[in-house]
Formats: structure tokens, sequence, C-alpha cells
């Protein structure tokens, strides 16, 4: 009996433990939402902008002659796939890797410690990822692009939609899909296609800052909503536990009472 209430009491310290981790790591994604939902506000606005120039040139029909626009088969895709930088995420990394394996022959641009770590390259943190990086990897890609070298380039990121919900996606950069909004009366000089090619690579940039700006606030999200639930099943089970090591105890006590009660009975 007083192994199991040692036990018991063992149980109880570790499940304690585990749930003042939980706790603490639930305030420092509290700390972090505020500023991942703000930066990510912004990256999105960015993203849309520069996705309705885009889409107010690639409709004209000048812009099919544009190289970013081109459809060829037999080259390498890459696929930039963003995760998160540590785990206790609920299913936020597992979520993107299985989209991944979905997607085959295609090779992996990681970014996102974990991600890395999975591909067998350099760590790159998704919380400090800068524009200036996104601008470096797209003017990368889109030279690759317009060397032959790819067909296309894409990213897997995680699309937040509510703090309760976070959906791993894909989304195809290049080649540019034809636009359905025309440029009304604009008039871009010295020619559609010109522009068209010189806005592309910001493009590009702004998508995959944007998209590790998403999956990062999706990532503080889970990780919240994890610990919460984490935090809870501890709490329970500490109850549970402290209930049985109660009843142990009550246990082991009247069965020294009974002991002492039947020796003092005996030496009469």
């Amino acid at each position: 009996m007083g192994a199991d209430i040692k036990a018991l009491r063992t149980r109880i310290k570790s499940v304690d433990s585990t749930l003042h981790l939980t706790t603490a790591m639930g305030l420092v994604a509290s700390s972090k939402i505020r500023r991942a939902n703000e930066a990510m506000a912004r990256s999105r606005q960015y993203a849309a902008a520069c996705a309705a120039v885009i889409g107010a040139l690639s409709s004209r029909r000048e812009c099919e002659l544009s190289p970013y626009m081109r459809r060829t088969e037999g080259g390498a895709a890459k696929l930039i796939v963003i995760a998160g930088d540590r785990g206790l995420a609920g299913g936020y990394n597992a979520n993107v890797f299985r989209l991944l394996r979905t997607v085959e022959g295609a090779e992996v641009i990681p970014i996102g410690k974990r991600a890395c770590d999975r591909a067998g390259k350099p760590p790159v943190s998704s919380e400090d990822f800068t524009f200036a990086q996104a601008k470096d990897l797209a003017d990368g890609l889109c030279g690759q692009f317009l060397a032959g070298e790819t067909d296309r380039v894409g990213v897997i990121y995680t699309e937040y939609v509510s703090i309760l919900t976070q959906e791993a996606r894909v989304r195809w950069l290049l080649p540019l899909e034809k636009g359905e909004s025309p440029a009304g009366g604009m008039v871009f000089e010295p020619d559609e296609v010109t522009v068209l090619d010189e806005a592309v690579p910001g493009y590009v940039a702004g998508m995959i800052y944007a998209a590790v700006r998403e999956s990062f606030a999706s990532e503080v999200a889970a990780r919240r909503m994890a610990m919460d639930s984490a935090g809870k099943n501890a709490r329970e089970m500490i109850d549970k536990l402290q209930l049985r090591y109660n009843r142990a105890r009550q246990t082991a006590i009247t069965q020294e009472i009974t002991e002492i009660v039947a020796g003092s009975g005996l030496n009469e």
C-alpha cells in the first residue's frame, strides 16, 4: 500500500510539472497572438494589392507573351514548405507534412525549423523571416523559372481561419494564371508585358512573405489552443489522481488503526 501511495504522489508531481509547462507555453503563445495577427493583416493587404496588379496585367491579351505565363512540362517543381519552429501546436506541423505528401516530384524549399529538420537543411525561422529574405528567395525562383530550370513554383502554408481553425493549403505562384479583372482604362508604359515581367518578382515575394506571416499566426493560435486543451486534461488527471491518492491514504490509515486496535486487544 505504501508503494502505491508513493507512486501516486510521484505521478501527481509529474503531471503538475507538465501543467506548469503547458500553462507557461500557453501564456507565451497568448502574448504573441496580437502581434502575429497584426503582421498577418498587413501582409494580407500587401499580397492582395500585388495580386490585384498582377491579375489586371495578366488579363491583357498582350501579356500572354510573358515568359511568366508559359506552361511547359518535364521540369522540376519547386515547393516552399512553411512549418513551425517548434512542436506542441496540435496538428499544425502534421497537417503541413500530410499535404506535402500529396504533391509528388517537387523539390522542397523549407521555411521553419521543423520543415528544415525534415528536409535536412540549415534552420530558417518562420517567426523571424523577413521580407528581404522573401525577396531574395523570390528573385532566385523567378530566375530559375525564366531559365527553364523549373516548371512550377508553389507554396504550402497554413491559412488562418480563426483561432479555432487553421487549414493547410497549397498555392501555385508560377506560371501565372490569366487574370479575370481587366485594368480598365489603365495605360502601361512602356508596355504591359514589360511592366508584368518587372512586377512578378515583387508579387512572388509578397505572396511568400504573406504565407509565412499567415502560417506563423496559425502556429501561435494552434499552440494556444493545444496548450489550453493539454492544461485542462492535466488538471482533470490531477483531480483523479488526487482522489485515488486520498483513498489510498485513507485505506492505509484505516489498516494501521485496525492493526493497532487488534494488537492492543491481544495484549489485554
